[in-house]
């Protein structure tokens, strides 16, 4: 059973976002790598806290985890939560919060307080059908990314001695101010070229076509963006690779419209159809689905099919099929076809009487949204 975030950092429910940031500062500090050396609990610990802090410190995330607890976030590739998180992306995305408590090079996850420049992300674009976006699916893309030339071979920056940083001192008004630049040698990484291949350009980079496994949850939505860590650019010496960043695209179906977490289609059905009721096989995301629709039933009729929609991503549940009942009207009658509806101009079954009960477009079209 995971542990509660909140008995994690330490801290109540109705902690500010300051004494979050405070308490994950200080639980990060004591199990912090360089000052555990070697000891897999306390590593394990300082990934715990980092978790808790991603989904406390984003008032959404903070939301559903109040509201579902850990539920909210299982299964969702990557959504926060999950143990998903490795000391990559800790270093990465927390860095600035430690400033220089671990020495010259910050929060830099190794032992000589050395900065890990971090590669370049790369960004693709994968395009989903409805089916896949209902059920959730595993893609396999290509990507072309940069990685360590075999053969390179790094030492240690001379001018920032393996720092990636450079201190300026400047004499100012208010006295002497000290800063802290890139250095201009190794760009940050600390590390500069001892020998290189000849096919590798001049950080020790070659371009490899790499096969990458992209595992979409179900419920995602055009635009989204997705991560998986580590799969963009490498970055020179023993800096941390970038991330894949995948955008989806959905697919337009050709009789399904989607409405969020709900699902639209047209039925079109005949007069006698209409007069008589009919049995009809309609498209599902799963598959067909068989509704039977009653004698009398009339045009603009909203036939709602629970659960049959899209699933709702990181929360329970599924949106709904709604089905819009048109009865169509023919454009062309032959002699026996008019004879029959001039005869009915004037039969009292044949002219309408709304009752109380059946709602109105407006109705309609309020229910739909509500």
């Amino acid at each position: 059973m995971k542990k509660d975030f909140y008995e994690i950092l330490g801290i109540t429910k109705s902690a500010s976002p300051e004494e979050i940031k405070k308490a994950y500062r200080k639980k990060a500090i004591e199990f912090h790598p360089d000052k555990n050396p070697g000891n897999a609990t306390a590593e394990e610990n300082f990934k715990l806290c980092a978790e808790a802090y991603e989904v406390l410190s984003d008032p959404n995330k903070k939301a559903k985890y109040d509201q579902y607890g850990h539920q909210a976030f299982d299964g969702a590739g990557g959504f926060g939560g999950g143990g998903h998180m490795n000391m990559d992306d800790i270093f990465s995305q927390f860095g600035d919060i430690f400033g220089s408590a671990f020495g010259g090079g910050g929060f830099g996850g190794n032992s000589g307080g050395q900065r890990r420049v971090k590669g370049s992300n790369l960004r693709i674009k994968v395009k989903l059908t409805l089916e896949e976006v209902a059920n959730g699916v595993e893609k396999k893309v290509k990507v072309k990314r940069k990685i360590q030339a075999p053969g390179v071979r790094y030492k240690t920056c001379s001018s920032c001695n393996g720092q990636g940083q450079v201190l300026r001192v400047t004499n100012t008004i208010l006295g002497r101010m000290q800063t802290a630049t890139t250095c201009p040698t190794c760009g940050g990484a600390g590390q500069t070229i001892e020998s290189k291949p000849n096919n590798a350009d001049a950080y020790g980079m070659i371009l490899e076509d790499e096969t990458v496994s992209i595992k979409i949850p179900a419920g995602v939505v055009d635009g989204m963006q997705l991560k998986v860590s580590g799969k963009g650019n490498d970055a020179p010496g023993n800096g941390i690779a970038g991330d894949l960043i995948v955008a989806i695209e959905e697919l337009e179906h050709e009789f399904l419209k989607r409405e969020g977490e709900n699902l639209h289609y047209d039925l079109y059905i005949s007069y006698p159809e209409a007069a008589l009721g009919v049995s009809k096989e309609i498209e599902a995301v799963n598959g067909k689905v068989r509704i039977k629709l009653e004698e009398g039933i009339q045009s603009g009729k909203i036939l709602r099919l629970k659960g049959k929609g899209i699933p709702s991503l990181n929360s329970y549940g599924s949106g709904d099929l709604l089905v819009h009942v048109n009865v169509w009207t023919p454009k062309t009658l032959n002699k026996e076809q008019r004879q029959f509806f001039e005869k009915s101009l004037n039969d009292d079954n044949f002219i309408p009487h709304p009752e109380k009960s059946d709602k109105s477009f407006f109705e309609k079209v309020k229910d739909m949204f509500s």
